[in-house]
């Protein structure tokens, strides 16, 4: 590659930086700092580099260089002071160590009809979640206990309790919200488009999901997961609620294919019971957890 084209390559990798740079802050709230500023600098070098394209010489490019290296030193300590203010928000709701609850339902035990039995409803949230509850919180006491103690004799089993009871919890609130007597359909906009790219079609998507649930062994779940890793969304299953499933993963859309999900209504015609329930999913719950999963990317590799 020449030195023109290298410069070209530079100021190109700028401009797109600056472009997300860009979107970032205009993403955040007016009220979590003053980004007028540093959003002015960051316009002002793309033009000045849209401006200067037929003359970019050594000079400009210090010049853009130092630039550069302002608005990221700014950006880190705009970053950092909303980080300090949103752990003193986040104090405000973090749940204490054994102290997770139930939360309730988003619409009543009977709105899922005729896909999913309100009896079914009735015993899957008051009866088995709450048991992840009362799990996880007893698990989380305990290891507590362990930790005041200094004795870790039964962390092992502790720790395993927590995984389980702690990924039904988390799994299940998910799933709840994850449904609505208005759902159906497909998803709309990013989340599609993100779909056909990764899936090839929502078809074949549909029908990998559909597979996954069919085909889990014994109980657990179906997932949507964006990963972070990887830039992409994923289809993973996994046993129980924690078990032969993938790390680094955010799931997005949830499926319970334990017996005591369908059992009462669909006795053993799994499939069946997989069917009718893309009748019931709230694609808008599904986008939202996708718009806001995607924001975080790591290193792929």
């Amino acid at each position: 590659m020449s030195s023109f084209e290298q410069v070209n390559e530079y100021f190109s990798e700028v401009r797109k930086w600056c472009g997300q740079l860009l979107q970032a802050l205009y993403k955040r709230g007016e009220d979590e700092f003053d980004k007028h500023d540093l959003a002015d600098k960051v316009q002002a070098l793309v033009n000045r580099i849209g401006a200067n394209e037929a003359h970019y010489d050594l000079a400009f490019t210090y010049e853009v260089k130092a630039e550069v290296e302002d608005i990221q030193e700014e950006w880190e300590m705009l970053r950092q002071k909303q980080g300090e203010e949103l752990e003193r928000a986040y104090d405000d709701i973090r749940v204490g160590i054994g102290e997770h609850q139930l939360p309730p339902l988003p619409y009543p035990y009977h709105a899922l009809e005729p896909y999913i039995a309100k009896e079914i409803m009735v015993l899957h949230h008051d009866v088995h979640h709450k048991s992840y509850v009362d799990g996880l919180n007893k698990a989380e006491r305990k290891m507590q206990e362990a930790r005041v103690q200094g004795n870790y004799e039964l962390l092992k089993h502790w720790e395993r309790e927590a995984a389980f009871h702690g990924s039904g919890h988390y799994l299940h609130t998910i799933f709840w919200n994850n449904m609505s007597r208005n759902g159906g359909g497909k998803p709309k906009g990013a989340l599609l488009e993100r779909i056909r790219r990764d899936f090839g079609s929502f078809g074949h998507f549909k029908q990998h999901f559909t597979e996954a649930a069919n085909q889990v062994e014994g109980v657990g779940w179906a997932l949507l997961v964006w990963s972070p890793r990887a830039h992409r969304l994923e289809i993973l299953q996994t046993e129980k609620h924690q078990l032969f499933t993938q790390w680094d993963t955010i799931p997005l859309l949830v499926l319970d294919v334990w017996e005591h999900a369908y059992y009462l209504q669909y006795q053993t015609k799994r499939a069946e019971y997989v069917k009718n329930w893309w009748n019931i999913v709230n694609w808008r719950d599904v986008e939202d957890r996708y718009y806001q999963a995607s924001q975080l990317k790591w290193k792929s590799y």
